[in-house]
């Protein structure tokens, strides 16, 4: 009988095994940098990984024992960012690689169910949710809050994506750098108190919603598995609308010192793209690249479109300033 990695893709063989030989490497590298108190989690955390890799192995009958360049790389660098940040960063990386790989086998097992290598994804899934994804979601819930950290970048998105649209429009319309200056921190600020007023509105609305909730089934006398929100609103808002701000001054800073068009406010605001994109990809569990391109046609399509609508406002309206 021919044996599994003849029969499955090489590069999948591959991929699964050198993924299971980077977790298991982060988690022991982690283990080396973080306090006592996350020890047992990390422990528990090796002990699984090192059967899935030994299953990988045996089921392909390819024994890697040595990442690659990339991964290599990739490790580095997480490690760097962990010693910088501290807890906060260990612990988003440790759900995020829960989330990739989560991810990663559900898609495989629809792809593969019935087959021989379906039926192994069912048994590594099972760790996965009963055994990995408890371990690392106990020990985040306590420490971080994700939503926030999400919330924080897709702020910091959010203000850059649409401050760059407008200094295109403006630089388009106007051509001085001083009115544009002046309309784009204009913008900025109206769009940062906006997102911040629309993030406490929701949460506020949902906080009552949840309050009349718990209260009718304390009434009724009702079990309720349902807890009081812990993020409040204001601070919400706070979080949301400084975010914005910061990510609207990407492609404002350029104009502020001197840039007489939008090319460096476009350079400037297409790298802090990729950054944000690559993070956020990498908290949510999705394609890098395919997060990376995507904000950069939209972009893109903001600036050209802007520009656009600027250029036109002159010629039709004879704006001169």
């Amino acid at each position: 009988m021919a044996s599994a990695s003849t029969i499955h893709d090489p590069k999948l063989a591959q991929q699964l095994v050198l993924d299971e030989l980077f977790d298991l490497s982060l988690y022991k590298a982690l283990r080396s940098v973080t306090q006592p108190d996350v020890h047992h989690t990390l422990d528990e955390l090796i002990k699984v990984e090192t059967s899935h890799l030994a299953f990988w192995q045996k089921f392909f009958n390819l024994n890697l024992d040595e990442l690659n360049l990339g991964r290599r790389i990739k490790l580095s660098f997480m490690m760097l960012v962990c010693r910088i940040f501290g807890s906060t960063a260990v612990h988003l990386v440790l759900e995020a690689i829960e989330v990739h790989g989560v991810r990663k086998y559900l898609a495989l097992w629809r792809e593969y169910q019935g087959k021989p290598l379906g039926e192994a994804l069912r048994g590594i899934l099972m760790d996965e949710f009963k055994h990995e994804d408890v371990l690392v979601t106990e020990l985040t819930k306590r420490k971080i809050n994700p939503e926030r950290i999400r919330n924080i970048f897709l702020g910091l998105n959010d203000g850059l994506v649409e401050i760059l649209g407008a200094v295109s429009g403006f630089f388009g319309a106007f051509g001085s750098a001083t009115t544009v200056l002046i309309a784009a921190s204009t913008t900025a600020v109206a769009g940062a108190l906006s997102m911040a007023a629309g993030s406490f509105l929701a949460l506020n609305s949902e906080k009552e919603v949840k309050t009349t909730e718990l209260a009718k089934k304390v009434f009724l006398g009702e079990e309720s598995e349902m807890s009081p929100m812990e993020e409040s609103p204001m601070g919400s808002a706070l979080v949301v609308g400084t975010a914005y701000i910061i990510g609207a001054l990407v492609p404002v800073l350029p104009v502020l010192v001197g840039a007489k068009d939008a090319l460096f406010s476009v350079l400037t605001a297409g790298f802090m793209v990729i950054l944000v994109s690559t993070i956020l990809s990498f908290l949510s569990g999705m394609d890098v690249k395919r997060r990376i391109v995507l904000n950069l046609v939209i972009i893109t399509v903001a600036v050209s479109v802007s520009y656009a609508i600027g250029l036109a406002a002159k010629q039709i309206w004879g704006i001169a300033v």
